[in-house]
């Protein structure tokens, strides 16, 4: 990232802070970022569904595309557990195919459910703009996903059960997409990818790289939840670590 990039993103944390906390703006911190060396763009992925400019008509379906559709409306469908009798709209997650990375959250919160797409509301916009500053884009180059596609109710973490109703379609996703990279945010997802029976922190997770088992294995990074930057401003300096050591990741296996 430039310094001029991070200095962007800690004013929008900053005054996202002084949203969620009581109105006041509150003084200003004097930031000194030094630049990244200059990242190179990454690759554009294909986007499921995107128009045929050569004739002008829709395209043909890839493999994937028509099996990522075919897991989507399997789950707008679903009522496997007692969240789908709860939502508005179920939210299979939106992308593109073969993505370089796959985000994973937790679970719909109430725009979500809504509007049936994951990451809409003011995590979601700040999801966004992190990923906007390597270079990573929904539209281009991820695909965006959550453990439990139903909203739980009151924004609660999954319950066991649910998440367990809802692997499989994770499993399929993340089969039928082959991500280069898994992105984990938040503690509930980093715990259910990583298998862990304690579940851990993320503060104890993040900063390294683990393999998901899938074949060939993934690289799975975990970070914390963009809604936990916008409670905590002390969290902001290792999420950002997080994203460089995903930029340098990323770098590492597509050579650009």
């Amino acid at each position: 990232m430039t310094p001029e990039q991070k200095t962007a993103l800690a004013g929008f944390l900053d005054t996202a802070g002084d949203y969620l906390g009581d109105g006041y703006r509150r003084p200003r911190e004097s930031y000194d970022f030094a630049g990244d060396p200059a990242a190179p763009e990454l690759p554009v992925r294909e986007s499921a569904g995107s128009p045929d400019l050569g004739t002008g008509g829709p395209p043909l379906p890839s493999p994937v595309s028509s099996g990522i559709e075919e897991i989507a409306e399997e789950i707008r469908i679903c009522g496997s557990c007692p969240l789908g009798a709860g939502r508005t709209n179920a939210v299979p997650g939106e992308g593109v195919n073969n993505p370089l990375v796959l985000v994973i959250g937790e679970g719909p919160g109430q725009d979500e459910d809504r509007t049936g797409r994951p990451f809409v509301g003011r995590a979601g916009q700040l999801l966004d703009k992190m990923l906007a500053a390597i270079g990573l884009r929904r539209q281009e180059n991820c695909f965006i996903a959550n453990v439990v596609k139903c909203r739980p109710p009151g924004n609660r973490d999954p319950a066991p059960a649910e998440a367990l109703a809802c692997r499989p379609f994770l499993n399929r996703q993340i089969a039928c997409l082959r991500p280069r990279i898994i992105f984990c945010v938040g503690k509930v997802a980093s715990n259910l990818l990583l298998g862990n029976e304690e579940w851990a922190t993320i503060g104890s997770l993040r900063g390294r790289f683990f393999e998901y088992p899938a074949a060939p294995p993934v690289p799975l990074l975990a970070t914390y939840h963009p809604s936990a930057l916008l409670r905590n401003e002390d969290l902001k300096r290792p999420a950002w670590e997080d994203l460089k050591l995903l930029r340098s990741k990323l770098e590492e296996l597509t050579g650009n």
